[in-house]
Parts: structure tokens; sequence; C-alpha cells
């Protein structure tokens, strides 16, 4: 005889005070614009659509101090020196404690790059301009949501979404030996869809949370609009059904994105964009009310012995933990940046030029050390843990995070708080893959930080 009690229905939640605020980022027409070595223009056009920026605070009661999560269309950092200037600025006029903030990318790869100055750049000077105003609409907009806070539960739901798919394809071009960054059908990607609900203390809505893994790279180098990609529409959809702000924070998708990409045609990118809305306004309406868990409460006798479960009043935790922490990764024997500049400007590909412009980059924002010590940032949120760096893992990352927590909700992002390069498994080191020549990381990277990401989840639930 079976006499345990069938284990209650909640999702992961916590209650405290929270606040939303937007604004509006959308670079002018005629600004710095190439992210594809293949690209044929350098400037902006057109504007697909604007370019936002949602922030969302939380605090564990009104006298606490707010931790601050951005959720901004924007693509990466040029180099880790220009974010590390930006959010010093940041901190400095919004005085907030070392690691209570994160500021994510969306990771577009239709908007201007996040880069210091360059005269000999077509369109620089209102890239430079726009850059400059990013600082204040950042400032402002935190501000609004810490001086708009309101008693709120935000819980957490799983779901899944099949826009992202395994893009390491083995070239099938006889004699070649490399790998293609794009679709391979016998690929098995994770899609994992994290979806969080704020919930005002009368039952309202207040805003989502969209946590998936998929490179937005449906438009290419064809494409010369300003747009935040599939994210723009994914939003619109989940906003014109829930009347609520919706945010997006990109998973570890470092080998993950559209099975079609590479166009030039916004209407794609919307496609794709209402495929995640409506994968997670299914995932939302998967969910249970707020403040309930469901338990079972015994058998009614019908024509078949049904089991009856009910929702009941449940507590969520305040637990609000914010922890910064470091891991050392191996890094490459690379030319110094000034071999990388010389190798660049003596170069006449335009393609083989702008990766050689990357890498000299990500060189400066290195150093010449044998080892780079990378920000791990994990926040304890009530029953979740969001998790993450400024670099682009794999997504077996996520898988065994997941798999080590299972009885944990995770939010696992991608660059957060910077970026530089790749985390691509062992393994990938003997093949000829992208992601591989293009980190500075070397062998065992992607381990070394799923051991010490392991170690700091561990840590903040601890607390």
């Amino acid at each position: 005889m079976n006499t345990k009690q069938p284990r209650p229905f909640q999702h992961a939640s916590f209650q405290g005070r929270m606040g939303i605020a937007r604004v509006d980022i959308t670079p002018p027409v005629g600004v710095y614009s190439r992210n594809w070595g293949a690209a044929k223009h350098d400037v902006a056009d057109s504007i697909h659509r604007p370019l936002l920026l949602t922030v969302l605070a939380l605090a564990s009661s009104a006298d606490a101090a707010p931790v601050v999560l951005i959720d901004s269309d924007l693509g990466w950092w040029k180099t880790p020196a220009t974010y590390d200037e930006f959010q010093q600025r940041l901190h400095t006029e919004l005085s907030l404690e070392p690691g209570h903030l994160i500021f994510a990318l969306t990771h577009t790869h239709a908007g201007p790059p996040l880069m210091q100055p360059d005269r000999s750049l077509p369109g620089s000077e209102l890239l430079q301009q726009w850059m400059a105003s990013l600082v204040q609409r950042t400032v402002d907009a935190v501000r609004q949501a810490c001086q708009s806070m309101f008693s709120a539960t935000l819980d957490w739901h799983t779901g899944t979404c099949s826009l992202a798919t395994v893009r390491d394809l083995p070239d099938p071009t006889p004699d070649q030996a490399r790998y293609l960054c794009g679709y391979d059908p016998s690929g098995d990607p994770d899609n994992t869809l994290v979806l969080g609900r704020i919930t005002d203390e009368h039952g309202t809505l207040r805003g989502t949370l969209v946590n998936y893994a998929c490179h937005p790279t449906t438009l290419a180098a064809e494409n010369t609009a300003i747009s935040p990609d599939y994210v723009g529409a994914m939003r619109e959809t989940m906003e014109n059904a829930t009347a609520a702000p919706a945010m997006f924070l990109l998973g570890m998708c470092g080998d993950l994105a559209p099975r079609y990409q590479y166009v030039g045609d916004p209407a794609v990118a919307d496609r794709h964009g209402r495929q995640l809305g409506f994968a997670a306004l299914a995932t939302l309406h998967d969910m249970e009310p707020a403040g309930t868990s469901l338990v079972y409460s015994g058998a009614l006798e019908s024509g078949a012995p049904l089991a009856v479960w009910n929702h009941q009043t449940a507590g969520a935790s305040s637990e609000l933990t914010a922890m910064r922490s470091t891991v050392a990764l191996p890094l490459k024997d690379w030319p110094s940046a000034d071999e990388l500049e010389r190798q660049r400007l003596a170069c006449t590909d335009r393609a083989l030029e702008e990766r050689l412009r990357r890498r000299r980059d990500i060189r400066l924002g290195i150093g010449d050390g044998q080892t780079f010590e990378l920000p791990i940032f994990a926040w304890r949120i009530g029953d979740a843990v969001l998790v993450g760096s400024c670099c682009e893992p794999y997504s077996i990352l996520q898988l065994e995070l997941r798999r080590r927590f299972k009885d944990h909700t995770l939010i696992c992002m991608n660059l957060i708080n910077g970026s530089i390069g790749y985390l691509p498994p062992t393994e990938l080191y003997d093949r000829d893959v992208y992601p591989v020549w293009q980190t500075p990381f070397d062998r065992g990277c992607l381990e070394a930080t799923l051991e010490a990401m392991t170690g700091v989840i561990k840590d903040v639930l601890s607390r």
C-alpha cells in the first residue's frame, strides 16, 4: 500500500518589491552599423523596429537596497574596456553596490556596435553621439524603475520553443574538413524556455521575462536596417496579449540559432519573434495562479477513481542575494594587438579585415597574460537562481547546470556585464569551427566555467 502523499506543485517564486521602466535607445539612420564581414554597407539606412532598454528593479523589502536587471537591444561590446567605462559611469551615477547590476544584451546583429571612436569608419560620429546618450538614458530608466516599485510576486515556469537549432554544420563540400556556422539537421538543440511572471498584490499581471537560448542572427549581411531581430516581434506578441512589458533574457546559445537565418528580409525576423512569443504565451497560460500551490486533496469516486487537486494559498520566498565570483580561464597564444593591427592594415579582403579588427579588439581587452579572470554573476531570486557571464558558452553548459540543480529553477544567461568570446566544449578544439578560432580562450574554458558556476550557485543557495 502506498501511503506517501503526492508532492504539491508550486512555481519557483519570489515575493518582494519590483519596479519596471523602459526607454527607447534607437540610434539615428546613418549610424555605423556593420556587424558582418560579408556586409557591403557600413551604415544603417532605415529602422525596422525600435531598439528598447527595459529595467527591472528588485528588492526584498521597502528599505532594502535593490538589484537592477537591464535588458537592452544591443549587440556586443567591442572590448571589455568599453563596457568597464560604461559600467563605472552607471555605478557612479546610481550608487549601486558591486554585483547588484546586470546589464544584459539581447545580442542583435542588426544594431550599432558598442565601441570606442574610430574616425576612419563612416557614421562613426553619429555612433559616438548615440553611445554618449546611452548612459543617461540608462540612468534615467533605472531611477524610474526604482522610484515606481510595488509589492509583487515573480513566479517562474518552464516550457519549450523549437525556434533554436544547432548551428555547427560539417561542411558538405568535398575535401573540406571545416564546420559551417549554420543549421545542422542532425543536431539536438536545447529548446528550454523559462518564463517569469510578475503579478502585483491585486493579481494583475505587470510584466513577463522570457529566458531562451537562440542567436538573434535572422538578419545578416544583406540587412541594412536597425532592428532588434526576432526579439522585437516577440515582445510585441507578448505585450499585445498581456498589456504588460516583456523582457528578453538571452540564454547560453553559443551553438544555437534559427533554422532559417542570414537574410535581409525583416519579415522573417518578425515571424521568428512571433514563434517565440506564442511559445512564451503558452507557457504563461500553463501557470497556476500567483501565490498558490496545487495540492492533492483526495480521491473522488466516480466512473473512475479521480485524483482531486486544489489550489491552496502558499507563501513565497523573499530571499534576494547577489554574488560575483571569478574563474581563471586559459588564453590562447595569440599575436599581440599591435601585430594584429599590422595584419589588418595590410589586408585587402573586406571580410578578413573585419575578422582581424575584432581579434585585435579582443586582444586589447584581455591583455597579454596566460589567463583571464572571467567574472561570474549569480543572483538568488527567491526559489530561483539567475547565473551568467559576459561570454557565449555552448548550450551544454546550461543543460549540465540544470541537470546538477534539477530541483531548482535556473535562469542561465549569455552576454551580461560585457562581452568577450565563445566558450566551446573541449572536444571541439580538434575541429575547424568558428567559435573555437574566434574565442581567445583555450581548451578547457567551458569546463572550468561549469565548475565555477556550480560553486557559485551552491554558495548563493546556501546564504
